[in-house]
């Protein structure tokens, strides 16, 4: 089978028939059901020193100011909360920490999926994916367009055209832009700041350096060597790269469909999208340390490892459907946009 039509099937998978699978929890859940639509004031989840009071009313706006998926978020310098939703009426909108609203701008990205910040030079910069235009673009935070990636029309072996959906960017210090291709080829395609192309790695297959779902990718700093940190989400895995693409080691997350990595200090948050056999409104965030282990998981269950070896993992409680991105802000608050959710916005969990 051609590998277009392979990558359809992990795009169904994940995106269009996710409805099929069973939305019952595990035995002993079932009975939490009626937090998904409460605010579930004063509840607390996540485990060990990470834990946090819900917020599930934070920035909501109403019909002035719609959402339809909640990507993805970032906080800015100036402590601004930058939002991505792949309603045309405003792609970009714009919060302080209070969830009070700043300014909105954006109709023209009916596909918008990822979202990174990139500090070039003491200026701020945004890079977004989107899935429909199958392209990414480059723009301040106020909206001006500064580069736009389009379609490389690269063929595969078999001398079809490679599927471009650009999920996910990391920009690193020299300005390469490497663009996960999560719902498209499964390639890393590395860009110069310009924006040509450089080279690829990657693919898909079960092999290490190979991908089934690439969906997410972060540079991780923190032992002081800059590496590729990169989702196989359908494979329940993290993968590190150098950042030349060379493979160098998996981070097993049994269960966990994991969007892409949020490298905020010493830890990793991620947000699980499914969770157990990958069944819908599954969803919770995952915490991980220094060393790379599931420390918490709020609205999961508490991780739990056997000869250093992650137990498989499930949500607790159904207070997240989709949950699709994790911002964490400068106090260590985390906000959680959500995908396929019914238009909500964002639950912001307060650190306790």
């Amino acid at each position: 089978m051609p590998y277009f039509g392979q990558n359809q099937n992990i795009l169904t998978i994940n995106r269009r028939n996710f409805l099929q699978k069973s939305s019952l929890l595990a035995a002993g859940f079932s009975a939490l059901p009626a937090m998904a639509n409460s605010p579930a004031k004063d509840l607390i989840i996540g485990h060990g020193n990470f834990r946090y009071k819900v917020d599930a009313q934070w920035g909501t706006l109403g019909t002035s100011t719609p959402v339809k998926d909640c990507h993805e978020m970032v906080q800015d310098k100036h402590g601004h909360l930058i939002l991505l939703t792949n309603h045309t009426r405003n792609n970009v909108i714009i919060y302080n920490k209070d969830g009070k609203l700043l300014k909105t701008w954006g109709d023209s990205f009916p596909g918008a999926h990822g979202l990174t910040l990139k500090d070039e030079g003491g200026e701020d910069f945004l890079y977004l994916t989107d899935t429909e235009l199958h392209q990414v673009i480059k723009t301040t935070p106020d909206g001006r367009e500064v580069l736009r990636i389009k379609d490389p029309k690269l063929k595969d072996a078999d001398g079809n055209l490679r599927p471009f959906l650009p999920t996910e960017t990391a920009i690193a210090e020299n300005g390469n832009i490497y663009v996960a291709d999560g719902y498209g080829s499964q390639y890393i395609y590395v860009y110069d700041q310009k924006g040509n192309l450089q080279h690829e790695f990657g693919g898909p297959g079960p092999a290490d350096h190979q991908f089934h779902n690439a969906h997410g990718i972060a540079i991780d700093e923190r032992d002081g060597t800059p590496k590729l940190l990169i989702t196989a989400r359908q494979k329940n895995q993290l993968k590190y790269f150098d950042m030349a693409g060379n493979y160098l080691s998996t981070i097993q997350l049994p269960g966990a469909f994991i969007c892409r990595p949020v490298v905020h200090r010493t830890e990793v948050y991620l947000a699980t999208i499914w969770s157990g056999d990958g069944a819908s409104n599954t969803g919770f965030v995952s915490i991980l340390d220094q060393n790379n282990r599931l420390v918490s998981a709020p609205g999961g269950l508490e991780p739990t490892y056997s000869d250093g070896k992650l137990a498989p993992v499930s949500q607790a409680i159904t207070l997240f459907k989709h949950p699709h991105d994790v911002c964490v802000d400068d106090d260590e608050n985390l906000y959680v946009p959500q995908w396929n959710a019914g238009q909500v916005y964002p639950v912001k969990l307060f650190r306790v």
